[in-house]
């Protein structure tokens, strides 16, 4: 009887890591697909390991637990569970090992995070400073994927609205290079970005 009520446990407990795997799964899609919608701006390689990695890990959660579910069901029946006896070592150790390589998968994506949240920043502020090439081919779509992003999470620049005060956002076409004005705030922007002076 407790044999039969550990074997129902189990196979819930199964049933609900497989629905966190559909989850993470789910999560994994979601990321590459925004990434790739964003792919403009996001470059870097290294931020598709991370929908690369909840999709595999998703996947295979899904595939062990389903397997165990069906183990814990079967145990149920002492039939059954014979066809399983030469089963259960290996797929206790499959289990282990791979909940082990979890949790360092899990804390090196958490040291990865600020190598993460630094190269979306550096890509962020790149897109922001061709932001006014509109006539450039390979950068033409920049002005309207961050407008539309800004849009999106109702923000304003990378850290705040004064980074665009750093930089020169208005096309070269729709600006008079012959007044005096006009070349020394390019000056002041210029300056601005390269770290030479700081705007009060």
């Amino acid at each position: 009887y407790i044999k039969d009520k550990l074997a129902q446990v189990l196979w819930v407990l199964n049933w609900i890591s497989i629905i966190t795997g559909i989850i993470l799964f789910s999560l994994g899609i979601f990321l590459k697909v925004e990434i790739n919608k964003r792919q403009d701006l996001m470059a870097e390689r290294q931020l598709q390991s991370v929908p690369n990695m909840l999709i595999a890990v998703g996947l295979i959660v899904c595939v062990i637990n389903f397997l165990g579910g069906k183990i814990c069901y079967d145990c149920v029946d002492t039939n059954k569970f014979l066809r399983w006896k030469l089963v259960m070592l290996p797929y206790i150790i499959c289990t282990f090992f791979f909940t082990l390589s979890m949790v360092v998968g899990a804390l090196m994506f958490y040291s990865m995070h600020g190598q993460l949240e630094e190269a979306i920043t550096l890509e962020l502020r790149d897109a922001m400073r061709y932001y006014k090439d509109t006539d450039t081919p390979g950068r033409c779509f920049l002005k309207g994927t961050v407008d539309l992003l800004q849009i999106q999470f109702r923000c304003c620049g990378n850290e705040g609205y004064r980074d665009w005060f750093q930089i020169q956002w208005v096309s070269n076409r729709y600006l008079d290079m012959s007044q005096r004005e006009v070349v020394d705030n390019l000056w002041i922007v210029l300056m601005t970005y390269e770290g030479s002076l700081t705007l009060p």
